[in-house]
């Protein structure tokens, strides 16, 4: 009996992580390094096919990090280096409350007041925001290897640039491109 036991908790160990394994990765080269993110279709399937589809069109190469606020986030995905917003697709049905929370590490849709608003810009969280799962921004993947670049685009100095009354680099923080890790 505890053979049988034994079998059905490394059949279960190893289902989990073909799950996991199964979930798509991003790679957004930026001018600090790479970051690699985790996206979870299980939990968000809508958003993370619109973000792939945004990779996959290069859409976010060549844009930057145009909002870093040290204790909170750092978004990107809509305004090149001279912060022109870069057209896009129409916007998705958001689908917060799926358990991925705003927590460090974590990204998710940027959108206006609007809750199925959001189109291409994201954000990564640099502490924990449980209010914003309150406030209903949706979750859809994790950094799994990059949190140091993260940091170092958190860390840079903002103020207020172009339409911007503050939190925009002074330094641009480019995304170089993004695109899948199997490609």
């Amino acid at each position: 009996m505890k053979i049988r036991a034994l079998f059905a908790s490394l059949v279960a160990v190893f289902a989990a992580a073909s799950a996991h394994a199964a979930n798509p990765v991003v790679v957004l080269d930026t001018s600090k390094g790479d970051i690699k993110i985790e996206l979870f279709e299980d939990k968000a399937p809508i958003t993370v096919k619109n973000f792939l589809q945004y990779v996959d069109d290069k859409h976010y190469d060549g844009l930057v990090f145009h909002r870093v606020m040290s204790n909170f986030m750092i978004q990107g995905g809509g305004y090149d280096v001279d912060l022109k917003e870069r057209k896009t697709r129409a916007a998705i049905k958001n689908e917060s409350g799926n358990g991925v929370p705003n927590k460090r590490g974590y990204i998710a849709m940027a959108r206006t007041r609007g809750l199925d608003t959001a189109t291409s810009q994201f954000y990564i969280n640099v502490v924990d925001n449980p209010n914003l799962d309150k406030m209903q921004y949706c979750a859809f993947g994790r950094v799994i290897d990059g949190m140091d670049v993260v940091d170092k685009i958190r860390d840079t100095p903002t103020g207020a640039r172009g339409q911007f009354e503050s939190d925009v680099p002074k330094e641009d923080m480019v995304i170089k491109k993004a695109r899948r890790a199997d490609k």
